[in-house]
């Protein structure tokens, strides 16, 4: 009997060894795949005209990040400046304006009756499916209308309604915000906007990052909306701005290093909100695990 437990025991070791060696290498690739362009786009953004037509992104040589930092703020009368304080203000404000908007949604669906309420949810779980290019035309169709069409609010609008946020505001309140604090709140005399600002709102919090996030990320790279609704330059985000000159390249190489650092950058907002935000995140992602 003692004899033939050491090998039992290997036998139902190999498949863990084995299943955890797959996992393994899955996981590695995955990660490959997601820093290898990362890592080339730094390494490229470092270097000159010449060593990105000749291949030599991976060398030491031809090292021109400064000026390559330079060339990109000149361009064009320093319209990348433009570009990325247009993006910042389309996205940072635009994702804190639409979390709020979409949590107070999904906390007016879990909290209170109303007629028809979870045939109005189901629009919103339905409006989650449709594409947002779907959506480009009608809304520049609605802008053209009223006059908004090249302006920015024809732009910083339709990012305030996000379903995906709703649905989401509405599992927070679900979870983090309990009745029965609510109905203390009440009596004690508070009313509805005084219980959701003071009281629901902050523990409220974790979902209100979540779905920041979310929409700081869909906002920040939003393309085909702009592209839509903007003909004038002074407006257009960084990932229009960066579309244009990638676009000019194919005629005037001279873009190529600075789309590229353009590029480079454009990442760094996103990168700098999810490493300051993510312990609201976590905290709140584990908050009930232990309840």
């Amino acid at each position: 009997m003692s004899a033939t437990s050491p090998t039992r025991d290997a036998a139902t070791l190999r498949p863990r060894l084995l299943g955890r060696s797959v996992v393994n290498v899955v996981v590695g690739i995955s990660v490959l795949y997601t820093l290898l362009p990362v890592l080339w786009l730094v390494l490229a953004a470092s270097k000159d005209r010449d060593a990105l037509f000749g291949s030599d992104v991976l060398s030491l040589n031809h090292f021109a990040f400064v000026q390559n930092l330079k060339d990109l703020f000149a361009m064009d009368g320093g319209l990348y400046g433009r570009w990325y304080g247009n993006s910042l203000l389309y996205a940072v404000l635009g994702a804190a304006l639409g979390a709020l908007v979409s949590i107070a949604c999904g906390y007016a669906f879990d909290k209170y009756r109303f007629p028809h309420k979870e045939k109005l949810f189901g629009l919103v779980l339905a409006a989650v499916m449709v594409p947002q290019t779907v959506l480009a035309l009608p809304l520049y169709l609605m802008a053209s209308g009223t006059g908004l069409v090249n302006t920015f609010w024809s732009v910083f609008i339709p990012v305030l309604f996000n379903p995906f946020g709703v649905y989401l505001g509405r599992i927070f309140s679900q979870g983090y915000v309990p009745n029965e604090v609510l109905e203390a709140a009440r009596v004690d005399g508070a009313g509805e906007l005084t219980t959701y600002f003071r009281v629901a709102l902050r523990m409220l919090g974790p979902g209100l990052v979540t779905v920041f996030l979310f929409q700081l990320t869909a906002i920040w790279n939003n393309f085909f909306l702009p592209m839509v609704m903007l003909s004038d330059q002074d407006l257009y985000p960084v990932s229009l701005g960066l579309y244009t000159w990638n676009s000019s390249a194919t005629v005037s190489p001279e873009y190529y290093p600075v789309v590229i650092m353009g590029s480079l950058l454009a990442v760094l907002p996103l990168i700098l909100a999810f490493a300051l935000l993510q312990r609201f995140w976590k905290s709140g992602l584990t908050a009930g695990a232990v309840k």
